[in-house]
């Protein structure tokens, strides 16, 4: 069998070769090139990018067999996701690789202007020696304000509190518990900005957020004080920002980004450039070693990942997002109560319920939903199901899903239902959860039967009229053929008298010997379960 062609279209680090490891064929190609480009992405099970190659409608159009798109960075302005979407393809970026950078670079900004370290440099440079043109002011007992308590503002506040800064932050979707957490006090963004001696952004660049910072702000803010932009060009009104610093309305800025980049000597952003109160990079947040390989790596591993089928935390269009550690143990577990569920439905499924009770109602479970698709998904379709396509392969089947969210839960810490609804109008519910301190998936319920069976690979479950002798029957039979039982459990007969057992074995049971105990046990349920792992 070939191995999957993964075509790197940029320079990128070793490590993200290695990290790739041998089962992959790796290929290399110019990503600017576009004729080379679309030539080679003909076989391309995956691709990996950085900022430079372009992959549009019509370079997924050229990759028939592509199955995930990854930037080896944050930004993902050359991606076309809303094409790679419909056609199933999964998206990637890293997330994470460069906040460490961004937080540093921040830092070095705020210190540059406090200390006007450029403008020193720049004079010493030339010949000149004027130790009193350049008088700074320190960080000490100021007050720095961070617009978004993100990642990198939690970062940035974390750091700057050594210097004995008093933090202070606006972001409307931090809780004031997480901001304490933090040490930083949250404020409206106005209070923010009349306090603040520095000022530093970092929001996502939306409709809503571009020139956020404009002339109304920059009068609110000190003479004295300073703003950084080291997140995204357009953050800032750059020729309000240029208005306000000419007019002495705020004393400097520090910019790392531009709205056009570079910024042309007939853009917005050029005048910027000459004023001596400004320190600028020409966009390094991410340029540093360490960031390049932490990118790298870490696109490599989701591409490994989503090739194999597996669930990408950092894929961009697949719901779910980053993982909360809490919520992640269970994905297995849901994605193994997918496949018991498929064992014992008798029709095709038309809706599905996933009912997530307990504390996990407090987390972002959206994945949980993937992963039940995932799992019911698996042996019925011929297709690789994955956490990418099991949606879609649901909707082509009309099947409904529904994720249900709630904090009462008697029975367990948590628990999850996956309730469905047949093509006979029949309703099959499969119950779950992950028991004790090693969190050992387990089948809590089926049908209204409350068991409590640990997940294994084998698995037979029956339901038949109670009476005397039954277990004996069955275990009979298994023995006979070689078959041992590793566990049993017989759940109470229901108001119709019918009890249900549910057994593990080591191996599994021929069809013959299936009908054969069916028909000795007289079995109105009677199902093989098989649950792999991938």
């Amino acid at each position: 069998m070939p191995k999957p062609v993964v075509l790197i279209a940029e320079e990128l680090s070793p490590a993200t070769i290695d990290a790739l490891g041998p089962d992959f064929d790796v290929r290399h190609v110019d990503g600017t090139d576009r004729p080379a480009l679309l030539a080679a992405l003909a076989d391309a099970n995956a691709v990996l990018i950085r900022s430079a190659t372009k992959v549009d409608a019509e370079a997924i159009a050229a990759a028939p067999v592509l199955k995930v798109v990854a930037r080896a960075g944050v930004g993902l302005d050359n991606v076309d996701i809303k094409t790679a979407t419909t056609a199933g393809v999964m998206v990637v970026n890293a997330p994470t690789s460069n906040i460490i950078s961004a937080a540093e670079l921040t830092v070095g900004h705020i210190l540059s202007l406090a200390r006007r370290i450029p403008a020193a440099h720049a004079s010493l440079a030339g010949g000149a020696w004027k130790r009193s043109s350049y008088t700074g002011t320190e960080l000490f007992e100021k007050t720095v304000g961070i617009i978004g308590l993100g990642r990198i503002g939690a970062l940035i506040a974390a750091r700057l509190q050594a210097f004995g800064v008093s933090v202070v932050a606006y972001d409307p979707y931090v809780t004031p518990t997480r901001a304490q957490q933090l040490g930083v006090q949250l404020l409206e963004l106005d209070e923010l900005l009349a306090q603040s001696d520095f000022v530093t952004i970092h929001m996502p660049k939306t409709p809503e957020t571009t020139g956020m910072i404009g002339t109304e702000q920059f009068r609110l803010m000190k003479k004295t004080a300073f703003v950084v932009n080291v997140a995204r060009g357009g953050l800032i009104d750059e020729e309000a920002l240029y208005t306000a610093l000419t007019d002495g309305e705020i004393a400097g800025a520090g910019l790392d980004v531009f709205t056009s980049e570079p910024p042309a000597p007939d853009g917005t952003a050029f005048p910027l450039l000459s004023l001596p109160n400004v320190v600028v990079t020409p966009h390094l947040g991410a340029s540093t070693d360490e960031a390049q390989e932490k990118a790298g790596v870490s696109v490599a591993k989701s591409v490994k990942l989503a090739l194999e089928g597996d669930l990408v935390p950092d894929a961009v269009n697949v719901a779910g997002g980053v993982i909360d550690p809490f919520v992640r143990p269970g994905i297995s577990l849901v994605e193994q109560l997918g496949q018991f569920f498929t064992g014992l439905a008798h029709s095709a499924l038309t809706s599905l319920d996933i009912e997530v009770r307990g504390e996990l109602a407090a987390y972002d479970v959206s994945v949980y939903r993937l992963a039940a698709l995932k799992g019911i998904l698996a042996n019925v379709v011929s297709e690789n199901v994955s956490y990418v396509n099991a949606p879609l392969f649901a909707e082509q089947r009309g099947i409904e899903t529904r994720l249900i969210v709630e904090a009462e839960s008697p029975l367990y810490r948590n628990i999850t239902i996956l309730r469905g609804t047949l093509a006979d109008g029949s309703v099959l519910t499969v119950a779950g959860t992950l028991a004790g301190t090693r969190m050992v998936p387990k089948v809590v319920g089926i049908n209204g039967y409350e068991i409590e069976v640990p997940i294994e690979r084998h698995h037979l479950v029956m339901r038949y009229a109670d009476r005397p002798g039954i277990v004996a029957i069955y275990g009979q039979k298994l023995g006979s053929a070689g078959i041992n039982i590793a566990g049993l459990q017989v759940a109470q007969a229901d108001a119709s008298g019918r009890a249900l057992s549910v057994l593990t074995v080591d191996s599994p049971v021929p069809e013959d010997l299936l009908d054969e105990m069916r028909e000795a046990v007289g079995a109105d349920l009677f199902r093989r379960i098989e649950v792999t792992e991938d």
